[in-house]
């Protein structure tokens, strides 16, 4: 079966959901052209874009035409190309509005699971939930005799306990793509030692169709983003009770923001950062990753407790950030969350006292924002932290100490065997998180 075909009738699982929409979107388009080539005329490419939510479904589809007008806006001369036999479009708008309707003619929204039965190629996009993705999948593939394949886009669930429970040997692989979908351009590949060549090497050309940068993780809870990212989450969590021996504990998240933002240069702090994939999310991906790792705990008690409070974070379906451990107003974090008053302390009320004792910033800084462009990042980097080593001050001190346990990370990360190689876990922290320089690194020595 070709590449054309294998992508005729394709499912979607979890359409409506912040990951299934954007895989919705991204494989729309990309079915729509291939239907557009023609060798193709003639014949009917299905997407089907199955959720629960019929409300979720009739607004994923006014998401989806949105987001093809703005693409098809920017290829104008391409698409003038494909639709040159047509003496009925003339104009640019004619064009555009004619494309919209190619590509949303492949989308079948439903809540019927059934027509799954008939495809091909089905994405997977419900909860981090092993025994939902399992139970789903198993239905799925018993009425399905098509010998389906099934890309999961899990961020921590081993590959091979969905593969073993659904009983479908060698027909499924991780597909994790991160955060937009249709903006983000890493995807994690993520193989069992059963996965069927043939759909290994589909996997590849499709990234590269959708122009995604794939960088294999090997099959083990968390893979490497999240394998980075829990354990940097939590590092966060214990230096902020750390410091509640002379802080309080919204003094105390506020500083370990600050250190992980400017101190470490990332475009957001690591309680921002948590709040933005959701407190509860990943208390529950925590839970996934920690009964597969035999030396160490990945586990918080403050998550349990900020959750069990209802403070959860994750973002409103218009994308704006919900409150979580900070506060936000017009995008910005303006307060952080006391769990002993359930309630926002204000950072005008101690920031200068915070900042103060943090001391200032290594001489050298940058934000994020700017040093991304330089082309000299890795000189300039070398004497930032060279500079930040040399300094006494707690800023100086915590950002030291969380570089280097970041470093740790992403070393235990290749020696474990999650990934290949220390480039493969930069990449994915580059790419994927938008971290200006990669966790393997020689800074903190």
């Amino acid at each position: 079966m070709t590449y054309d075909e294998k992508l005729q009738n394709v499912s979607v699982l979890g359409a409506a959901g912040k990951m299934g929409s954007g895989i919705l979107l991204l494989t729309a388009v990309e079915m729509a052209n291939i239907g557009l080539k023609p060798e193709n005329k003639g014949k009917t490419f299905v997407l089907n874009a199955i959720d629960l939510s019929d409300e979720g479904l009739s607004g994923i589809m006014s998401y989806i035409k949105g987001q093809v007008r703005k693409i098809a806006e920017k290829q104008t001369v391409w698409l003038r190309s494909v639709y040159e036999d047509r003496a009925d479009l003339i104009e640019n708008g004619e064009i555009i509005d004619q494309y919209i309707f190619d590509v949303m003619n492949v989308i079948r929204p439903t809540t019927a699971m059934e027509v799954a039965y008939r495809s091909g190629l089905i994405f997977e996009a419900v909860s981090e939930n092993p025994d939902l993705k399992v139970k789903i999948l198993s239905q799925i593939d018993r009425n399905n005799p098509n010998n389906a394949w099934y890309f999961t886009n899990t961020s921590s669930v081993p590959i091979h306990l969905i593969e073993e429970k659904a009983n479908i040997k060698g027909r499924i692989l991780g597909f994790h793509f991160y955060n937009p979908p249709a903006v983000q351009k890493l995807v994690e590949l993520i193989t069992t030692k059963n996965s069927d060549p043939i759909m290994i090497d589909f996997a590849y050309a499709y990234s590269k169709h959708l122009r995604k940068i794939i960088v294999p993780s090997n099959d083990i809870a968390g893979f490497i983003g999240n394998g980075h990212f829990m354990r940097d989450g939590l590092h966060g969590i214990q230096e902020a009770t750390r410091l509640t021996s002379k802080y309080s504990w919204p003094e105390a998240v506020y500083m370990i923001n600050k250190v992980s933002q400017d101190f470490l240069v990332r475009p957001m702090g690591i309680f921002q950062l948590m709040d933005y994939v959701g407190v509860d999310v990943m208390k529950f991906i925590l839970n996934v990753m920690d009964p597969y790792m035999t030396d160490e705990k990945l586990h918080s008690d403050v998550l349990d407790q900020y959750n069990a409070l209802g403070v959860k974070g994750g973002q409103m379906s218009s994308g704006a950030q919900k409150d979580g451990f900070l506060k936000y107003e017009k995008g910005q974090a303006v307060a952080a969350y006391d769990p002993s008053t359930k309630s926002y302390v204000n950072f005008a009320d101690f920031a200068e006292k915070c900042d103060a004792a943090l001391g200032s910033l290594p001489e050298g800084f940058m934000p994020w924002k700017a040093i991304i462009r330089k082309k000299n990042k890795e000189e300039l980097f070398t004497s930032f932290f060279t500079n930040m080593k040399a300094m006494d001050t707690l800023g100086a001190q915590l950002g030291m100490t969380y570089g280097a346990r970041s470093n740790a990370i992403g070393n235990k990360l290749v020696a474990d065997g999650v990934a290949n190689n220390s480039n493969d876990v930069n990449t994915v922290m580059l790419t994927g998180f938008f971290h200006a320089f990669g966790p393997i690194n020689n800074y903190f020595d």
